[in-house]
Parts: structure tokens; C-alpha cells; sequence
């Protein structure tokens, strides 16, 4: 199989950050996988081989030669450290999704998946979808956390898949936003779509798929605003987008142009943003339930710093 090779300048977010870290940010690997690429020399900086302990610099363009799959993509059993379960029946598993684990294998991650820990679990999982994804209607970054659903029977995926497509499903969010969005409540309605220098994050752009965010702020904070939010739409980095395009980017999150220093007095290694509850009505008689995910600690610490100001 030939391997795939991934271009890209260098963030200024990221500037500064070591070129194993950046990677994992970057392509959603494993840190361990990205150093073994730069150690392999199969990352350059303007065309210069960089290993995994040297710092990236602005504006520098960055190649990487990305790893071929170790295995079929198929889910890993292993069990997944912190993924609770929230809920199961014989349609649905809800679990709580820790940051650092994606929902499904994919090409180049090695790390956790929420289909491998089920199935490490003892989980039945629908058989319905592709092979790498069975059972899955939904997705969260692998640096989100949260409420997750995947389905248990061909019932559930059937139902599932389509009240996620038909916009049912009752999607809310916390996110911690730098400043203080003005008005305080209210919606941003913008296409997004690849951003059109660098195909591996997405911006608002004129050609973009449609997407609308409501919001409303919880808590103001000296240099930041806890903010609820509900997706009417379901676009990749959706909430990360939006709020970046209003200069108010997710505390936390380099890629959409967060201050580094600010998480760092927070504690935050990734964007503060977590899937609190998703509501829709079950595949078997329909009756409406809502499942609820606290915060994990980091997130609560960077709230706790904040209130402490």
C-alpha cells in the first residue's frame, strides 16, 4: 500500500510546540506514533527532516508521511480508561466519551476507540454501517468529551442514524469561549466548509454546508464566557468554527486561534468544550430520554481557576 503524504503550514497556535505534540493536535494520532514518524525522518519543516523534540516555527510549511495501518480497521478490544456507561438497553449504549478517545478506528490513530472499549466490555454492538464503524450514528473529536451514542441493535442504528440525520436528536454543549460574545444569547448561522489553505481544519467559507449554532452564556468570567449551545446542524468542528469566525475561540484550542497563554493558566492541554447531554426518542416505543455527562476534572479545574480570579 503506498503511503499518503499530508501538507500543511504550520498554525500559529501551534508555533513554538514541539513537533511530536503538534502532530497529535494535528492529524488526531497518537504522540507515539507522531514521534516515531519524525524519528523515522518522515516529517520535514520547509523541507528539512525535524525530529520529534524540535520546535515548530510559524509560517514554515510541514510535510508528513503518514504511517500505513498497522492492522484492518476493525474496532480494538481494549478496555477504555475513564469511558463510563451512562446508559444500555438491547437498541443503545450511551457512554461517556473521555478526551483522547476516538469514536472509531481510522487511518494513522492508535489510540482508544469507544467500538473497541465496548466490545472490550462485553458489548453487543450493531452490525449495521461500515466495517470500521458498526454501530456508530454519531461522533465526537477525539479532544472532545461527553455524551456519545452508539447503537446496539439494527433497530437502534436504523432509528438512530435517521433522527440524527432529521435533525431530532437534542445536541447540547458547554463550551468555555475566550471574551465575551455580544449579544450574550443568540445564533450564528454560517456555511462551513475546508478551509482553502488548509484542507485539514474547516473555516466559514461562501461554499460551505449549511450550518446553525444557538447559544446563550451561562457564566461571564474576567477573559472568558462558559456558554451553553445548541447544534440545529451537525458539521464537523461546528462549534469550534463558528466561534472562532466571531473571535471568540473554544479556551483551549490552538487550531482556531485560541491564546495558549490563557489555557496554560488554566491547566488545559485541549479545547474546553464537552458534549453535556443529547435528548432524542428511543427506537423501540419512542418515549423521549435525555442523558446527561458531568464535567471531567480538567474542565472543572479550569473553572474553578476562573471563579477564583
Amino acid at each position: 500500500m503506498t503511503r499518503q503524504s499530508r501538507t500543511l503550514p504550520v498554525p500559529e497556535g501551534l508555533a513554538g510546540m514541539r513537533v511530536d505534540a503538534a502532530l497529535s493536535k494535528l492529524l488526531g494520532i497518537s504522540r507515539t506514533v507522531a514521534a516515531e514518524l519524525a524519528e523515522a525522518g518522515d516529517v520535514t519543516l520547509d523541507g528539512t527532516v525535524v525530529r520529534k523534540s524540535d520546535r515548530l516555527v510559524p509560517d514554515a510549511l510541514l510535510e508528513v508521511l503518514l504511517p500505513e495501518p498497522a492492522q484492518p480497521l476493525v474496532p480494538r478490544e481494549e478496555l477504555v480508561e475513564g469511558m463510563d456507561i451512562l446508559y444500555a438497553d438491547e437498541d443503545l449504549i450511551a457512554v461517556n466519551k473521555p478526551v483522547g478517545v476516538a469514536a472509531h478506528p481510522t487511518v494513522g490513530w492508535e489510540g482508544p476507540t469507544v467500538v473497541g472499549g465496548l466490545a472490550a466490555a462485553g458489548f453487543r454492538i450493531s452490525t449495521s454501517g461500515p466495517p470500521e464503524r458498526k454501530g456508530i450514528v454519531q461522533r465526537l473529536d477525539v479532544g472532545t468529551s461527553g455524551v456519545m451514542v452508539v447503537a446496539a441493535s439494527e433497530r437502534g442504528y436504523t432509528a438512530l442514524k435517521r433522527a440524527f440525520r432529521d435533525r431530532t436528536v437534542d445536541k447540547t454543549y458547554h463550551a468555555l469561549v475566550q471574551g465575551h460574545p455580544d449579544p450574550s444569547t443568540g445564533t450564528i448561522e454560517a456555511p462551513i466548509g475546508r478551509h482553502p489553505s488548509a484542507g485539514w481544519r474547516f473555516a466559514v467559507t461562501t461554499d460551505g454546508k449549511h450550518a446553525v449554532t444557538h447559544y446563550e452564556t451561562i457564566e461571564a468570567f474576567q477573559e472568558a464566557s462558559l456558554v451553553r449551545v445548541h447544534l440545529e446542524t451537525g458539521r464537523t468542528h461546528q462549534i469550534r468554527v463558528h466561534f472562532s469566525a466571531l473571535h471568540h475561540p473554544c479556551v483551549g484550542d490552538p487550531m482556531y486561534g485560541s491564546d495558549q497563554a490563557l489555557a496554560q493558566r488554566l491547566g488545559l492541554i485541549r479545547q474546553w468544550l464537552h458534549a453535556v447531554s443529547l435528548g432524542f426518542h428511543h427506537p423501540a416505543d419512542g418515549h423521549w430520554m435525555e442523558i446527561t455527562s458531568p464535567y471531567p476534572d480538567d474542565l472543572q479545574h479550569a473553572l474553578d481557576v476562573l471563579r477564583e480570579q
